[in-house]
């Protein structure tokens, strides 16, 4: 796999493998349903799933917007990359979670809900924008559009890597395939295209 060769991920290959061995010992580790794969799926690996979903709805929002916001051709074609492939991966993570028998969040929500003392709490994913940071872009045409949208979307999916370094970092966390090809997918993939924005955003 091509997201393999990146030195960080190896990195978590090697802790992966590490976590397999410690996994019998790990605590908020759950069995995986029959037909699913023999690896348990841990409580890191929900948090990350169930967060990654609002996170990705904010992204297909923002990149939604270049066909009536006057993008330039570059960034209209990362556009719609971004919305193609990651409402494909809002419907692969809805289905991981539904076939364990987990909350699914909405394909359209940018909140994250979480539970703490009984409480529900709705709140923003690591890089998203605000709603007032949302408010502007949508509100920008042309060149403002694009220089705001690449600004934010560097720190949306600067974001998206910091909560993989979280779930690998978490202990017995992604020994599900799925989990792990798909972190260490949008690892690999979201650093290629924050380098490639930053040469966009210099072009300006």
């Amino acid at each position: 796999m091509e997201s393999l060769r990146h030195p960080v991920i190896a990195a978590m290959l090697v802790a992966a493998a590490f976590g397999v061995a410690c996994a019998s010992r790990s605590k908020g580790l759950h069995a995986t349903p029959p037909g699913l794969g023999r690896l348990p799926y841990s409580d890191a690996d929900i948090e990350f799933m169930s967060g990654m979903i609002p996170h990705h709805a904010q992204a297909v929002i923002m990149a939604g917007w270049a066909p009536t916001h006057g993008a330039r051709e570059d960034v209209a074609i990362l556009c719609e990359r971004i919305v193609v492939g990651q409402r494909d991966e809002i419907a692969m993570m809805r289905q991981w979670l539904a076939d364990r028998g987990q909350p699914v969040p909405d394909a359209t929500s940018t909140r994250h809900k979480m539970t703490m003392n009984g409480v529900t709490h709705e709140m923003l994913m690591p890089g998203m924008l605000t709603d007032e940071e949302m408010a502007a872009l949508d509100r920008a045409r042309g060149p403002e559009f694009d220089r705001l949208f690449l600004i934010g979307m560097i720190k949306h999916h600067q974001g998206a890597i910091d909560m993989v370094d979280v779930l690998f970092k978490s202990y017995g966390a992604a020994q599900d395939e799925t989990v792990f090809k798909f972190a260490s997918d949008v690892y690999a993939d979201q650093s290629t295209e924050i380098n490639r924005m930053h040469e966009m955003l210099g072009s300006q």
